[in-house]
């Protein structure tokens, strides 16, 4: 066997040492980028897949003799030759701070290039105020209007109704469930002991400190509702050039001054650190790419206008709605055919396919349960092959389950516009700690404030809805990122809300194609009442062992 070293350049030692600034290593087939300006190491990943040298070879004889050669060369692949996919080899990572909802859900929609983490709903209280103003978004056509103050005083009766809450929703979860009902690990004994029995001051401290957090943690998730879309929060975006060349775009031809001043800004950061991978989103490509963008969703709006109206709204929509499904034999047999392809010895899929139907259905079972027998976790995730099958649901939830799950990006999701029409969700434990008056009379202002702008400006109209309104929209996946979702979305320390839903889907599955739900082995249909009691309690103990 011929050792690959052998075909590796060897370079001088002067070479060397300038490769050492730019790449991990000047001696080995495996080796990173490390040369500081990204637009190099794009122009560089690119330009290697055009040649027959060597990475650093190419380095050191097109780019240490010419400082602007990758700059040159995205301007010519890029805006000459209309390459779209080397802007796939510019990566940034951004933040944006303090825009609303309705904004970063808006962002979020693009899903292909970019990953998201946003500041949590269920960790951080909004009770505070800043400046003496609560942490909204006062959307500046909203402001300009005669709804500004309707709007203000709608957005912050929802926050003071949040803030007052807080305190007596806690006192009333910790007489509910007292922490004497619980056990706590014992440092001195090794096992788990009631609260009563803990035998060290460290120990007790500790146990208080993880009722404490759960505590909290369950009174946000039940007053997370009272939250309107303008709620500020923060979002950072991980994605290459051209995925965010095209979220700038589409930012740009948005009706909405928020999501139009944040481009600006966004494009601003990212042309400082990815000028080449971004510099067309707002010149004339990306102002043809809007105005498409624009005309087809006028035209749509119309025929939508003309063919719906006479279509009256569900008064009560089911939660859950399993629209789409597959035959459960062609299911199956989609499945265990894929499952067999990828150990198949030159047969065609199609010739498999329909030996696989010929199959007894013991023997098709006993493939399609073999291919997800050695799970032990929900992280031994199934293969490809259970991406052959296709569900489409359609969902009924509060604006904050739609926040949790909008989140998965392998899935098609498509929504309408926030309103108050779907009526809202008011979590029994409030009704029974006396605060549900508030609740309603927080809703009542809220609706009423969103039917009157919703008139003039339907847009802008979504910022004033609380997070517990009713939303319509659908989700179509398949088996393999439902079985992710699930197992995911149905862990103890979820939210109940979408715990609930992501186990109405699983229900759903096994309704129509059960010997496929299997796969979906670690689904909890159980119920808690404090969610994160546990995953507190193993988080605290390997804070004091580590």
């Amino acid at each position: 066997m011929i050792d690959s070293r052998v075909f590796l350049d060897s370079f001088s030692d002067e070479e060397k040492a300038e490769l050492e600034n730019h790449f991990s290593n000047s001696d080995k087939a495996v080796f990173a980028i490390i040369t500081p300006r990204q637009v190099d190491r794009g122009a560089l990943m690119s330009r290697y897949s055009r040649t027959d040298k060597t990475m650093r070879r190419v380095f050191l004889d097109e780019f240490t003799k010419n400082p602007n050669r990758g700059e040159e060369f995205y301007k010519r692949v890029l805006l000459e030759y209309g390459d779209d996919s080397v802007a796939e080899l510019g990566d940034a990572q951004v933040a944006i701070e303090g825009i609303s909802n309705v904004v970063a859900k808006k962002i979020e929609d693009r899903r292909i290039g970019l990953s998201y983490l946003e500041k949590s709903s269920r960790y951080v209280a909004f009770d505070q105020k800043v400046g003496g103003h609560y942490r909204y978004v006062r959307e500046e056509s909203i402001m300009a209007s005669p709804h500004g103050d309707r709007y203000i005083e709608s957005c912050n009766h929802s926050f003071d109704t949040y803030s007052r809450s807080i305190q007596p929703l806690q006192s009333f979860l910790k007489e509910s469930e007292p922490i004497e009902w619980f056990s706590f690990f014992d440092s001195s004994l090794h096992k788990e002991a009631p609260f009563g029995q803990l035998r060290t001051d460290k120990d007790v401290e500790s146990a208080k400190k993880i009722y404490n957090v759960t505590i909290k943690a369950k009174a946000l998730d039940l007053l997370r509702g009272l939250l309107p879309a303008s709620t500020m929060t923060n979002v950072g975006i991980t994605g290459n050039g051209r995925a965010f060349e095209y979220l700038l775009t589409l930012m740009y031809g948005s009706k909405l001054k928020e999501i139009k001043s944040i481009a600006d800004q966004l494009f601003s950061e990212l042309n400082a650190v990815i000028p080449s991978f971004v510099r067309r989103a707002n010149d004339k490509y990306g102002q043809a790419l809007q105005e498409y963008v624009s005309k087809t969703e006028s035209a749509i709006c119309g025929l939508a206008k003309g063919y719906l109206a006479e279509i009256p709204p569900e008064e009560r929509p089911e939660l859950v709605r399993l629209l789409v499904f597959e035959d459960n034999f062609q299911a199956e047999v989609k499945v265990a055919s894929a499952i067999l392809y990828e150990q198949a010895q030159g047969q065609s899929l199609h010739r498999i396919t329909s030996y696989v139907k010929s199959m007894p259905i013991e023997e098709r079972h006993r493939v399609i349960r073999a291919y997800t027998e050695f799970r032990t976790n929900r992280r031994h995730r199934p293969g490809r092959a259970f991406e052959m099958v296709d569900y489409t649901f359609e969902l009924f939830t509060n604006f904050g389950i739609f926040r949790d799950l909008h989140r998965h990006r392998v899935l098609t999701m498509e929504r309408q516009l926030l309103s108050t029409r779907h009526g809202y969700d008011l979590p029994k434990e409030l009704v029974d700690a006396g605060l549900d008056k508030g609740f309603r009379e927080c809703m009542d202002m809220s609706k009423h404030a969103y039917e009157v702008m919703a008139k003039a400006i339907p847009e802008e109209a979504q910022y004033v809805v609380n997070f517990a309104y009713r939303y319509p929209y659908f989700a179509k996946m398949n088996l393999r990122e439902a079985c992710h979702m699930i197992e995911l979305r149905t862990m103890p320390q979820g939210h109940p809300d979408y715990r609930i839903v992501c186990q109405k889907i699983f229900s759903e599955i096994k309704r129509v194609n059960p010997t496929l739900a299997e796969g979906i082995r670690f689904a909890d249909m159980n119920r808690y009442q404090l969610e994160r009691f546990d995953a507190e309690k193993k988080s605290e103990k390997k804070r004091q062992t580590s």
